[in-house]
């Protein structure tokens, strides 16, 4: 399998406070590699350093480009997509606003209608402003508007934190067309029932690093790792 990001030895800063320390990660063309981890152990971080968001040194290159040093607008047009967990929808602006926002330019395979068909709500509340919208119904629209980015690899930060089961389900359906279309996700989720059903790998963050990087069913057989790395109840 090609790789498409190549992460190794990749350490990131909050101001002086050092929080990962030498992160080796790759992940191929279509691959769906779930991070999984308690809160606290550099998940978050590491998304915001492929993003240019937080200072990092050591390496990380999408498509054989570094993206050290870049910003983040240069990296969304790499053909990276990021979903924060805060999801940053512009709040005056309406459903149908913000997805053009998000639109490449010259088109993008996803487009509009698209959007508006894998999640209807975003149709019937295309004229209502942003900040007005559920949680869930934001989920949805940031989702949706970095996919209007058409990107080849897309970082998706706790979708489903906070969201209704019926609402967590339109986004693993959605999550599982992405892949079905070849795009290639880096998805930070606690929900390991949704991860081992999506997950091509999983791979475990533990103070800033990683400490495991394998396939569900091997995740499944390594008690070790669970107990001393994962959330009681995962």
């Amino acid at each position: 399998m090609t790789a498409l990001l190549e992460i190794d030895e990749l350490n990131a800063w909050y101001g002086s406070s050092h929080v990962l320390h030498g992160v080796s990660l790759r992940i191929g063309e279509g691959e769906v590699v779930v991070l999984a981890g308690r809160n606290g152990s550099g998940r978050s971080t590491l998304a915001k350093a492929l993003m240019g968001l937080v200072h990092a040194e050591g390496a990380a290159n999408f498509r054989g480009v570094s993206l050290i040093g870049k910003r983040p607008y240069a990296i969304a047009r790499m053909g990276m997509g990021y979903v924060p967990e805060q999801r940053d929808v512009f709040p005056t602006l309406s459903v149908r606003e913000n997805l053009l926002l998000g639109m490449k330019r010259g088109g993008s395979h996803f487009g509009v209608a698209e959007a508006e068909r894998i999640f209807p709500i975003l149709y019937e509340r295309k004229a209502v402003k942003a900040g007005l919208l559920s949680g869930g119904e934001q989920q949805m629209l940031a989702l949706a508007r970095t996919l209007m980015g058409d990107p080849a690899l897309v970082i998706i930060d706790e979708p489903t934190e906070g969201l209704a089961p019926q609402i967590v389900k339109q986004v693993a359906a959605c999550l599982k067309s992405l892949q079905t279309r070849g795009v290639a996700i880096l998805l930070i989720e606690q929900r390991m029932t949704m991860a081992r059903e999506l997950a091509t790998r999983i791979a475990v963050m533990g103070h800033g690093k990683i400490v495991f990087d394998d396939t569900p069913d091997a995740l499944a057989a390594n008690e070790r790792i669970t107990r001393e790395w994962l959330s009681v109840g995962v």
